[in-house]
Formats: structure tokens, sequence, C-alpha cells
């Protein structure tokens, strides 16, 4: 059987019968082939996402020196109110302050940003996944 990647986040505890579990245990538990690695529980990744007004003519700059900061795994351009749209992982709350504050507030043309943080994680491949595993 082909082992599956690491995945990329943690699922917090919720309460199941008289023990709390996490789905990643859930899944390991049910496919015995698939194994953590050792970082994930310890360190889940927390994902911030922030949304960025930039000048028109330096947008394109802007989401090239975004995208080269650590920590910052994704940048988009979008349409309406904001222009950009910034994914930032990193392991702990310390490291979203820094990226936001302190690199992005370096980048020329960013003229601001709203920064969301997201508690939890959901894809149509997790559930797809728990489908095809039988979780409930």
């Amino acid at each position: 059987m082909a082992r599956l990647p690491p995945r990329r986040y943690c699922y917090y505890p919720s309460v199941r019968g008289s023990a709390a579990e996490t789905k990643h245990s859930r899944i390991q538990a049910a496919s015995p082939t698939r194994t953590a690695p050792a970082d994930l529980s310890e360190n889940p990744m927390i994902t911030a996402i922030v949304l960025i007004k930039a000048e028109p003519k330096s947008i394109p700059q802007c989401a090239t020196r975004l995208a080269g900061i650590d920590g910052v795994s994704q940048v988009y351009s979008v349409s309406g109110e904001w222009d950009l749209v910034a994914i930032v992982e990193v392991t702990d709350y310390e490291g979203v302050a820094s990226v936001v504050t302190e690199h992005m507030t370096q980048v020329p043309g960013l003229r601001s940003t709203q920064t969301l943080t997201a508690f939890r994680a959901y894809s149509k491949k997790d559930l797809e996944q728990a489908w095809d595993i039988g979780l409930e």
C-alpha cells in the first residue's frame, strides 16, 4: 500500500465517549499504514489569512516580495476590496506577529492589512478520506 504524505494540519481534540482524541489519531487507528511525523502532533501549524491593500501600480512587486517572506506559504491577487491575500503558516502566534508586523510592513507599496486567524481547516479532500476509511 502506498504511504500518504504527512498531513499539514493537526486537528485539536474533541471529546468522543470517555476519552479525548484527535481526528488524526482516529485516522491513524483506522489505517495502520499511515504514520504521523513526530513534530506534527507536538507543533500544529497556525494559519493566518492576511488581507492586503496595495498601491495599484505595485501589486505584482508586492506579491513577489510577500511570497519571499519566511512563513508566507502563498500569495493571491484577488478582486474586490482587497488587492492581495497572503496565507501565513507558522508554528506559533509569535511567528504570526513577527511575519505580519515586522516583515510584511517592510514591503514597499502596501497600504493596509487585516489579519484573520484560522481556528480549524476543512477541505473536501479530508472529508473524502474520512468516508473512504469509514469514519463518522
